[in-house]
């Protein structure tokens, strides 16, 4: 695939995942095309945990799941109706999970390009997060972003030490194949906005003025 082919076959995989093993040679890509990923300051405030145990993947989506019912229970009856059908994780389906960190004390106090924009490390262990996956993509494996967490429940079940923030829970592995278009949208949640409408020329103009 080329890079636009990738960019647009990238999804979030939930339950596509076969299990099968990854090649070693394949993740060591995957994450050193994460470590490449541009930094401010060139601090590359991230970690990468590897998480391959079953019972830690158990745990984890146990927390995940009582989240998820915490979630559906502020929902009204129409959108619970449609969240009940989605699945949000595939923790134990797929191969492994990488927990991806930022640590903002890398490089600190002076780190260049931090000064005025304080979650500017933040953002960059996003860039790296989405190289990931890109990656991951072109490998032909999935990728699975889990959200239904507390950052102090992952934090003490992998010993992150305090000050690091767990920023995502990644599920990777081999998939039947990436569907063509996103659980969200497939399911009803949402569908995908056209360019047009968040794209605006000079000043930001709302929406209902234009």
């Amino acid at each position: 695939m080329n890079f636009y082919d990738v960019l647009h076959r990238r999804r979030d995989t939930r339950a596509e995942f076969t299990g099968a093993p990854v090649d070693a040679d394949v993740l060591r890509r995957v994450l050193t095309a994460a470590h490449a990923a541009p930094s401010v300051g060139l601090t590359q405030p991230w970690d990468f945990i590897v998480v391959r145990g079953q019972e830690t993947r158990r745990a984890f989506r146990d927390h995940v799941l009582a989240e998820r019912s915490v979630f559906a229970a502020g929902l009204d009856d129409d959108l619970a109706g449609v969240f009940k059908r989605i699945k949000v994780e595939g923790i134990l389906e797929a191969t492994l999970g990488v927990v991806v960190t930022y640590d903002p004390r890398r490089g600190a106090p002076a780190v260049l390009g931090r000064h005025a924009i304080a979650d500017a490390g933040l953002y960059s262990v996003c860039l790296a997060i989405q190289n990931l996956w890109l990656a991951a993509t072109a490998e032909g494996l999935g990728v699975g972003w889990v959200s239904f967490y507390r950052e102090d429940a992952l934090r003490r079940l992998l010993d992150i030490p305090s000050g690091v923030r767990p920023v995502a829970w990644l599920c990777v592995g081999p998939v039947a194949a990436l569907p063509d278009t996103p659980d969200l949208e497939r399911h009803g949640w949402r569908t995908r906005m056209p360019l047009d409408d968040v794209l605006h020329e000079e000043r930001y103009t709302p929406r209902s003025a234009r």
